[in-house]
């Protein structure tokens, strides 16, 4: 993959896959979108180069290993993708990401309040804590993070149902997030009968308690 970007210099090609190293200004990137692809890429035992000079763009490569196994279709499933009614505050930095999941969350037939700052998320939590049944929350995130989130949230109400989404599954696995509290863990990206299902789940075990 190539550009014919502003191109780095090597002391920035040398930190470009350190997760939270960005170039961008504060609260216009996270530094972790190559972080994340490169730990995706070394999970499958792949590899990743890099080459860029400043003015001339960048390029990557990205090698897989090749496997001369056959893979078995996947089972398609007629199971219906389970719905509801409930209010949700979905919280994520990336625009497009909230909109995508606000829009596959209202065809579900949920009530959907979103916010892509944690801080204004928190804030809006605070100001009325018993207007929201369930929390889906990003895991990286400028200012404050989807766990550091969950517990502030949880200060508040205590039994607040919360997800929490992520794709460096390296920084924060499902027991850490569930030993703070955290409902349900997904990976991005995320499926919608995956979300569905969690969803349904998660909110079905809150009601039973």
């Amino acid at each position: 993959m190539s550009d014919t970007g502003h191109g780095m210099d090597r002391a920035t090609m040398e930190r470009i896959f350190e997760p939270f190293f960005t170039t961008k200004p504060v609260d216009k990137g996270t530094g972790m979108g190559l972080a994340t692809v490169h730990g995706i890429v070394t999970s499958h035992d792949g590899a990743m180069t890099v080459h860029s000079e400043p003015g001339k763009g960048t390029t990557f490569h990205l090698y897989f290993p090749r496997s001369d196994s056959t893979v078995a279709p996947e089972t398609q499933t007629t199971e219906p993708i389970p719905r509801g009614k409930e209010r949700i505050l979905f919280v994520d930095d990336e625009e497009q990401l909230v909109r995508m999941g606000q829009s596959m969350l209202e065809r579900l037939g949920y009530h959907v309040t979103t916010r892509t700052s944690s801080v204004e998320a928190l804030e809006t939590f605070r100001a009325q804590p018993d207007r929201f049944d369930l929390v889906i929350t990003d895991q990286t995130m400028p200012n404050m993070t989807g766990v550091r989130l969950a517990k502030e949230l949880m200060r508040i109400r205590p039994n607040i149902p919360i997800i929490l989404t992520t794709g460096f599954s390296e920084v924060v696995t499902p027991e850490v997030a569930k030993s703070v509290g955290i409902r349900d863990y997904i990976m991005k990206p995320v499926v919608a009968h995956d979300l569905a299902t969690a969803i349904r789940g998660v909110l079905d075990e809150s009601n039973a308690e």
